[in-house]
């Protein structure tokens, strides 16, 4: 397949006048956020293989490139290994390149992962977040995207809509200047088939903030170079090397796409975000969709006089330790709520955030609690049974169940 990249934008975007000078509001799902964003970030190459809950996002992207609103090349293949294959192909040859998949199809991608952060690839994918099997489940939990955690992709957790749609460009902002693949995560039917007003930016000014992507080294026939070869123990180390400093680079960079997106958009969102934590002896520690469930909890909670804040957690490859540190360590106490399981020890934003504050002056006490697997609803009385707990309780607990039938 042969892939052209040129230094402009190949082909004008043929959405109406309207739609590509302005932005304007739609009521669209998480899935369709992911597609609209896709099509802004004006992708190149799209490769899709169906899953639920993800399908419609490449469905609608199909249907975009069918009618001639996107100029992109639409790659059908027989597995999500392929899908991963297709793109790392198209990536090294210079395109943005962009797929969504969820579970077994991501599992199924595994050896592909490492394949692209390896190579250096900005490939950007939308993960929808569904529970491993068996037993089968279509419903949300995190353990999917973050089993894959140590492949060297960024992960960014999204709470809205909105978000969705705003971090699919800032994905690949950052990606394409760090030289990293990108993975955006969004919880399955919460927000994937649930649907919200979202503005969508006009294409001008998107094209002022993600500008053409031109590739540091690419093939190229006119001017051959080796990828993938074999690398002796002489130089392997120092390519790892180099990926990890590429995520310590990306804080930085992630940052600055964050401010730059609010000068233009109007919105940012922050690596991680407080919310009533200056003060708070109590910290519950979230990701996803539950943290807007627990915003509201927390209001009610502050009206009866608890000192009670929230920290969100949305930027978790690379893991900003410094900011957690900084948030958390004013609180007594910290309740890690843990849409998933690390089998033997226990959540796995509880564990990461123990890691980062080891090395800390100080220590609050932390509590870790597993909910909502397999899409069990958090509601708000779990997130005050949490609260309740995790403030009458004295000794830090590393895996507390909530909700458990017995």
């Amino acid at each position: 397949m042969a892939i052209r990249t040129q230094s402009l934008h190949p082909h004008p975007s043929p959405l109406p006048t309207r739609e590509r000078e302005q932005s304007y509001s739609k009521v669209i799902t998480g899935n369709h956020a992911v597609s609209y964003g896709a099509l802004l970030a004006r992708v190149q190459v799209i490769s899709a293989y169906p899953i639920t809950p993800q399908t419609q996002v490449v469905e609608l992207l199909s249907e975009f490139c069918a009618n001639g609103t996107l100029h992109a090349k639409f790659i059908k293949v027989e597995s999500e290994h392929s899908a991963m294959a297709a793109l790392i192909g198209a990536a090294s040859a210079g395109a943005r390149a962009f797929t969504a998949t969820s579970a077994h199809g991501l599992a199924l991608m595994h050896e592909m992962l490492h394949w692209a952060a390896g190579a250096r690839l900005p490939i950007v994918m939308a993960n929808i977040n569904r529970a491993m099997g068996p037993p089968w489940s279509v419903w949300t939990d995190q353990n999917d995207s973050l089993s894959q955690r140590d492949t060297g992709w960024m992960q960014i957790y999204c709470e809205s809509n909105q978000e969705v749609l705003d971090t699919v460009l800032q994905a690949y902002r950052v990606a394409e200047r760090v030289s990293l693949p990108a993975m955006l995560v969004l919880d399955a039917f919460v927000l994937s088939h649930t649907a919200e007003a979202v503005e969508i930016p006009s294409q001008s000014l998107v094209d002022q903030y993600l500008p053409p992507y031109r590739a540091g080294y690419k093939l190229d026939v006119s001017d051959p170079h080796a990828f993938g070869g074999l690398a002796p123990p002489d130089v392997y180390m120092e390519l790892r090397y180099q990926i990890q400093k590429a995520h310590e680079a990306a804080l930085g960079e992630f940052a600055r796409a964050d401010e730059e997106f609010e000068r233009l958009f109007g919105r940012r969102y922050g690596l991680i975000e407080s919310y009533y934590a200056d003060d708070a002896e109590l910290i519950v520690v979230t990701s996803g969709t539950v943290t807007s469930t627990a915003r509201d909890v927390i209001d009610e909670l502050r009206a009866e006089g608890h000192r009670v804040g929230l920290l969100k957690i949305r930027l978790f490859r690379p893991f900003p330790i410094e900011l957690v540190r900084q948030a958390l360590m004013p609180a007594k106490k910290i309740a890690v709520i843990d849409r998933n399981i690390g089998f033997g020890v226990g959540g796995i934003f509880a564990q990461e955030i123990k890691s980062a504050l080891y090395n800390a002056p100080v220590r609050p006490a932390l509590f870790g609690f597993v909910a909502g697997l397999g899409g069990r609803d958090i509601t708000p009385e779990v997130l005050r049974e949490i609260v309740d707990y995790a403030e009458t309780h004295q000794e830090p607990e590393d895996l507390i169940w909530v909700g458990v039938k017995t």
